[in-house]
C-alpha cells in the first residue's frame, strides 16, 4: 500500500465532508487554500468570517506577505498524511490540512505548506521560518520556549501500541518496564517523554517517522511503542498485525494546539479565532470525519520522494 511517489505536487481539494528536515524553500508546496484545501463551502464560511475583521488581518505580519506558511510532517494519519487518488497521484490530506487551510482563509491569506519531519516542524518554528506548525502539536511546556500555543483544536489521547502476537505481555504499563525490551518512539514527540516515564528500563528507540516505528514493530524489532491514539487506530486498520494494548495516562496539555511562531501576538488571536469558529459550528468535527475517512484508503505516510 506504500508507494514511491514523485515529489513537487499541489495540494489537491479536500471536501467539506471530513475526523515529525529541509529547508522551506525547497520542501514547500503552495496552495491556494480557497480552491485546494477545505472546499468551496468552507472557503466561503472563512472568507466571511476573515471579512468582519479585516482591521484585525491588516495587522498580521507573516513570513511572505499574504502568505501563511506552515510546516507539517505528514507521516501522522489521519492529522496529516498523503492520501493516493485513483490515478495514482498524492494529495496532502489529514485534518490538521484542513484546519490549515480554513485558517488561512479566514485570515485572507494564501496558504503554503512545509512537509518536513516532526523535529522540523519543530524547528522551522522555532527559527521563524514559517508561520505556524500544525503536526498533532500537543502544548507541551518545555516547547513553549520555542513557539506559542493556540487554544486546543482536537482532544486525542496516548496509547502503548504493539503487535497482536505480543499482546498478553503487556496487560499493565508496568510489564513495558523491562531491560530486554526495545520500546519505540518518535523523535521530539511528547511520547518520548512517556517511554522515560513508564518504561525507563527498557531501550528506547528514537525514529524519526512513525511509518518507520510500524515497520519496526511489524518486523519484530520493536516490542511495542508510544503513539497518539488516533494516530494508532488509524495504524491498527491498515495494519491487522497491530493493535492497541494499553492507554497511556498523560498529565500534560491532553490535545492538539497549533505552533505559532514566537511573539507574533495578531496571528495567534487569528488562529485563535479560526478554530473557534471551526469548532463552534461543527466544522472541525466535519474534517475529522473526512479525514478518518481517507486514512482508510490507500495512503502514502511521510515525505515524498525527491
Amino acid at each position: 500500500m506504500k508507494k514511491k511517489i514523485m515529489a513537487a505536487i499541489m495540494i489537491a481539494t479536500m471536501t467539506l465532508g471530513l475526523a515529525a528536515c529541509g529547508s522551506s524553500k525547497e520542501n514547500a508546496q503552495s496552495t491556494s487554500s480557497n480552491a485546494d484545501q477545505t472546499g468551496a463551502e468552507t472557503a466561503d464560511a472563512g472568507a466571511s468570517a476573515g471579512d468582519n475583521a479585516s482591521e484585525e488581518k491588516a495587522q498580521i505580519s507573516t513570513v511572505t506577505p499574504g502568505k501563511l506558511t506552515v510546516a507539517t510532517s505528514p507521516d501522522f494519519a489521519p492529522y496529516e498524511f498523503y492520501a493516493i487518488n485513483e490515478d495514482g497521484t498524492p494529495e496532502l490530506a489529514g485534518f490538521d490540512i484542513a484546519l490549515a487551510g480554513y485558517i488561512a482563509d479566514y485570515l485572507g491569506l494564501e496558504l503554503e505548506i512545509v512537509p518536513v519531519e516532526f523535529d522540523g516542524v519543530l524547528m522551522e518554528v522555532q527559527t521563524k521560518s514559517v508561520d505556524i506548525g500544525i503536526s498533532g502539536l500537543s502544548p507541551d511546556p518545555k516547547r513553549e520556549a520555542i513557539m506559542d500555543f493556540s487554544e486546543l483544536y482536537y482532544m486525542g489521547g496516548q496509547s502503548f501500541v504493539t503487535t497482536k502476537a505480543n499482546k498478553d505481555k503487556f496487560k499493565k504499563l508496568d510489564d513495558t518496564n523491562k531491560s530486554n525490551l526495545e520500546i519505540g518512539a518518535q523523535t521530539g514527540s511528547i511520547q518520548v517523554d512517556l517511554a522515560n516515564i513508564y518504561s525507563s528500563s527498557a531501550d528506547i528507540v528514537q525514529l524519526s517517522k512513525v511509518t518507520d516505528i510500524i515497520a519496526e514493530l511489524i518486523a519484530g524489532k520493536l516490542d511495542g511503542a508510544y503513539i497518539e491514539t488516533p494516530v494508532a487506530e488509524s495504524y491498527a486498520k491498515n495494519y491487522p498485525d497491530l493493535c492497541i494494548a494499553l492507554e497511556v495516562p498523560y498529565e500534560g496539555a491532553e490535545g492538539a494546539a497549533v505552533g505559532v511562531v514566537k511573539g507574533n501576538e495578531e496571528l495567534l488571536k487569528g488562529v485563535n479565532e479560526a478554530i473557534a469558529k471551526a469548532l463552534k459550528d461543527g466544522t472541525m468535527d466535519e474534517f475529522v470525519a473526512t479525514a478518518n475517512e481517507k486514512a482508510s484508503g490507500e495512503i502514502h505516510e511521510g515525505l515524498l520522494d525527491n
